[in-house]
Formats: C-alpha cells, structure tokens, sequence
C-alpha cells in the first residue's frame, strides 16, 4: 500500500512538473560550435553580464539559426518562470496591427478618433482629426507622453484623446499609451483583445501558451506594457521576425510587416538609433531589438542569423549590456563553419549551471534572535501594505509571515548562504501602480529568500520574486521595543524606511 501512495504522489509530482515545464525546451538545442560560434565568446558574454554592477541577471539565451547555443537560469530563477517583460510588450502590439492590416480589418491612414465617437471631447482639433494608425505605431502621435494617467484615471482611452495634439508626425515621444490606444483599436475591428487575437494567430501555431497579459480597467490589454512570458517564449518571438514572420514553414506573419516593423520608422535624435513600428534600431548595423524597463530585450540581428534573448532588472543604462552583446559575442562570429569544440565548451558546460546571484553574506544567528522570535512587529503604513511582519528563526533559516492591511497573510522562506523558495498568491510589489494593473495576470508568485545577520542587532533580508521583475532589501535594525524597517526595491535606487514596533 505504501509502495502504491509512493507512486501515486510520484505521478502527481512528474505531472505538476511536466505541466510547469510545458513551455521550456521546445527550441531545437545545439552546442556554439557546431553553429559556428566559439565557446569562450559565450563566456565572455555571460560573465560579463553577470558581473555588472547594479544589476541582477535573471536569464540570457543566446540562439543561431534558430537552435539555443547557450543559456543561463542564475540561481534562484530557472527557464520554467514567466517573466514581466515590460516594453517588450510594444512588439507584440506591432505584430497584432499588421495583422489586423493584413486581414483589411485596418489601415496605416485610419483616423484614430474615427475608432473611439463616443470618447472624444466635445471640440476636435484639426490635430486630433488628423493622427493615423501610423502615427500611433511610430510614436509621433503629437500628444505629450503622460506617465501618471494610468495610476489616477480609469477612462483610459478618454484622458488621452482629451491632451493637447501637436502637428502629428513631426515629432517623436516615446508612449506607452500610444500602444494602449493601438490594442484598443485591435480590440474594436476584430472583436477580440490583443492576447486572444495573437493567440489564434501566433501563438498556438508556436506553442506560446503560457502567456498572460495585464488588462486595463476599460477592458483592454494594456498595450504598451503588461506581457507576462517565459524566457524561451520571448525567443520563439525574436526567431519569428528575424526568420521575416516564417514560423516551422509557415508564414504567421506577413513578411512585408515584418520588414517595415525593423525599418527606421522615425528619428528618434539623441534617444536611441530610430524606430521601427514597435521596435527600436540598434547600433550595430541591421540589427534591432524588442526592448522593455528595467533591461529586457530581444536582440535580433540578421547579418549573424543571431536572437540574444536578456531578462534582468538593472538600474544602469541598457546599452552597456548591448555593447556586451556587440564586443564580446559578435566579433568571434566569423561564419557558418562548424568549429571543433575544446576546452571552453567544457568551461561553459560548468559554467551554465554554476551561475547564481549573491545571497545576504553575514552570520547565521544572533543573540537577539531568540528575543524577536515569534512576536509581532506593527508597521506604520506603508506602500507594501503590510500591517505586521513575526520573524521565526530556525537552524539556519527564517520564516517570516507577512499580515498585509487586508487582513490576508503569507509565509516568506529565507535560506542562510542559500535561496529557499516559496510559492504565495499576493501579487508582489511592482514599479507600475496603474489602478488595476494586474487584472490579467494571476498567481501564484514563487520567492526567493536569503537571509544572514550583518550585527547583532541588524538583520539583512534577501526576497526575489522569481517570476516577476521585482526583488525586495529588507534590513530591520533592532532596538528594544522598536525595530527600524528599511527596504530597497531593485527597480529604485531610494530606500523606504518604515517604523515598527514589537508587540
């Protein structure tokens, strides 16, 4: 009977797996040098990145002629967790209006406001009358980037169309809610969000499913940003325009689209190379990328028959890692003949799975552990929304139970010298405080803890929420009945200090 549970829970166990790794791996797998490619070029890559200040690697896959050369999964993340890809989000909105234009649901000259009678203000200037389709796609709609809109409107598309219209295509501005307005727009001729539409289009023929994309408080994908994917997926999209919309032989994506989404669409001055439609012009010649906040990219670059795939959250300027990309990894592409494989290939074999981001470094215990043990400690309010935090310390670990002002409370794992994991349903923090800016997208979230004492009295803890963007500094200082809580988001260089008191 026993031998029967031992089974059966064995089943379930390879069940769950399979169904969590349902998206990993389906990309053919080949070594850098039967693709041309020199291992120690990937290694030069992959250490540099994993080695710039300021930033923390989450994946980077590295394709040529559609197989996976090289990858990394710095621990604690792994290739089976979605990823909040921010901007990256714009390319897929691309995609769907060529789409819909090849489909004559759409067209480049399409009036914006003929599509919304109803939510235009009661004068149209000439401005307004005037944007395009296009206008929207290359980010020269005439109307001023508004970043806080969507954290203090809920009429979305209304509060747009109300702003000031300059002359429409003089003039870039980079916009999220252009997008927005453009999903919105796919919505209106095909009867369907943009995910749903893409779905049937794209993604299952690719086998895209575990996808999920944040919905607006009007109904409406987000658009400009809000795509919640596996590393892997966001591959499978990079080789999908570099092959010109080709996907296993067919073609999902018209090739002329995929040609005028990489072209220089607008000069975009002193930011950036041009853009295309929904994607930008890179430095090096001919190539281009799906790029996203906080360093998410596709590279794709068509002269090396190369994607290069990077998912992290950094605080520093996005073209440090490309020039990465460009001066480490590109110059040793030399050709399509097969190299022989030598002792860097056994290098980057080790290396691949060696990879892991820092845990907390300091002592295991401390005198005051067994003091601050199992008691409640009452924040101040706070933008985490956390109304208490107990600490449970154990033989080289912590619990930590977070109770949030609603009442609701949750368990966080903390390893020491290493990460454990574990799963929760509250959504994390995150850098967008867009009113309902995660309808779309559900749990559960899986953390990453790390713990150690830097003092007696100060107490470092490490929280990375593996399938999202967001990572958590959270140092509590010690002092009697009081405790001084201090927390650093990654994607912020601020530190939010909150007070505390022990119950």
């Amino acid at each position: 009977m026993k031998n029967k549970l031992a089974l059966f829970f064995l089943a379930l166990s390879l069940l769950a797996s399979v169904t969590v790794s349902a998206q990993i791996r389906e990309l053919e797998r080949s070594t850098p040098e039967a693709e041309g490619v020199p291992s120690g070029a990937v290694i030069a890559l992959m250490d540099s990145l994993m080695g710039l200040p300021k930033t923390d690697i989450h994946s980077v896959m590295v394709l040529r002629h559609g197989k996976v050369i090289a990858e990394i999964y710095p621990e604690p993340f792994a290739p089976e967790y979605r990823h909040t890809v921010f901007s990256c989000s714009k390319t897929f909105v691309g995609a769907a209006v060529g789409l819909a234009i090849s489909e004559n649901r759409l067209r480049l000259t399409d009036r914006v406001a003929s599509f919304f009678p109803d939510q235009l203000p009661d004068s149209i200037s000439a401005n307004l009358a005037g944007m395009t389709v296009r206008n929207l796609l290359n980010m020269t709609s005439g109307i001023a980037p508004d970043w806080n809109m969507r954290n203090v409107r809920t009429d979305w598309i209304r509060g747009y169309l109300e702003k000031t219209v300059k002359t429409p295509g003089e003039h870039f501005d980079y916009d999220s809610m252009s997008s927005y307005i453009l999903s919105a727009i796919v919505q209106k001729v095909t009867g369907m969000k943009v995910l749903d539409y893409l779905r049937i289009k794209l993604f299952e023929p690719m086998h895209i499913t575990d996808i999920s994309w944040e919905i607006s408080p009007e109904g409406i994908n987000t658009g400009g940003w809000g795509v919640y994917v596996q590393s892997e997926s966001l591959a499978k999209f990079g080789q999908l325009l570099l092959n010109r919309g080709v996907w296993k032989g067919k073609q999902l994506l018209p090739a002329w689209w995929v040609d005028q989404m990489m072209a220089k669409q607008s000069d975009t001055g002193s930011f950036g190379y041009g853009y295309g439609y929904h994607m930008w012009i890179c430095e090096y010649p001919g190539a281009v990328r799906i790029d996203g906040a906080l360093g998410q990219y596709a590279l794709i670059i068509p002269d090396k028959d190369m994607v290069v795939v990077i998912t992290e959250c950094t605080l520093i300027d996005g073209a440090t890692q490309r020039r990465l990309v460009w001066n480490r990894l590109l110059p040793a592409v030399t050709g399509d003949q097969a190299l022989t494989p030598g002792r860097d290939y056994k290098r980057l074999q080790k290396k691949q799975s060696s990879y892991r981001l820092s845990v907390v470094q300091g002592k295991a215990n401390s005198s005051l552990a067994r003091e601050y043990t199992g008691k409640s400690i009452t924040l101040e309010p706070n933008k985490f929304g956390w109304q208490s935090l107990t600490l449970h310390f154990e033989q080289k670990g912590l619990i930590m139970t977070v109770m949030e002002t609603s009442g609701a409370t949750y368990d966080l794992l903390f390893g020491y010298k290493q990460w454990k994991k574990t799963s929760i349903e509250a959504y994390p923090p995150y850098s967008i405080e867009a009113k309902g800016h995660f309808n779309g997208i559900e749990g559960p979230f899986y953390v990453a803890g790390s713990y150690a004492w830097l003092s007696s009295s100060v107490l470092e803890l490490k929280a990375h929420y593996v399938n999202w963007i967001t990572a958590l500094n959270l140092s509590f200082h010690f002092e009697g009945e009081h405790v001084q809580l201090t927390v650093k988001e990654n994607y912020s260089s601020e530190a939010k200090i909150i007070e505390g008191r022990v119950l």
